[in-house]
């Protein structure tokens, strides 16, 4: 089942069971996903969708820092909530040690041209593993790669 099928069901039985916090963070991101494919005028993928979600989920994290500085309790409770359901649609994550790995295994594939541009092979880590991890972290390990 795709992210899209699972959310759309997750919409209905949000609305059956009268879970209000789902059905608004279900639905919010269901018109994130509308205006994505608006915009690429195309239907999504799953990485493109696990896209859609990690901005959403960096939106939130932002807003959620920003009532912890306001002192706006109710607020940050609000955001832990939406997080928290928004984070089970995203995959998990690969640990540190398979990033790693994988990030060399695509160095090796690549040697010739890292020698030359190693920024280009950043490109192709990122394009890669984009939808697995988030890009932020892929940057960080290639340069801990790299520095060794």
């Amino acid at each position: 089942m795709s992210i899209i099928q699972r959310l759309k069901s997750d919409q209905i039985n949000a609305l059956k069971k009268g879970q209000k916090m789902v059905l608004e963070v279900v639905r919010y991101i269901l018109s994130k996903i509308k205006n994505k494919q608006i915009e690429l005028q195309r239907e999504l993928t799953d990485a493109d969708v696990v896209q859609v979600l990690r901005k959403i989920k960096k939106e939130l994290s932002e807003s959620l820092e920003y009532a912890k500085k306001g002192n706006r309790q109710e607020a940050v409770e609000e955001y832990q909530q939406q997080l928290k359901i928004l984070e089970s649609y995203l995959p998990a994550e690969m640990s540190d040690e398979q990033l790693k790995k994988a990030i060399e295994e695509i160095i090796k594939e690549n040697q010739q041209l890292y020698l030359k541009n190693p920024n280009a092979v950043l490109g192709m880590c990122v394009k890669k593993l984009g939808a697995q991890v988030e890009p932020s972290r892929i940057v960080q390990c290639f340069k801990q790669s790299t520095l060794a």
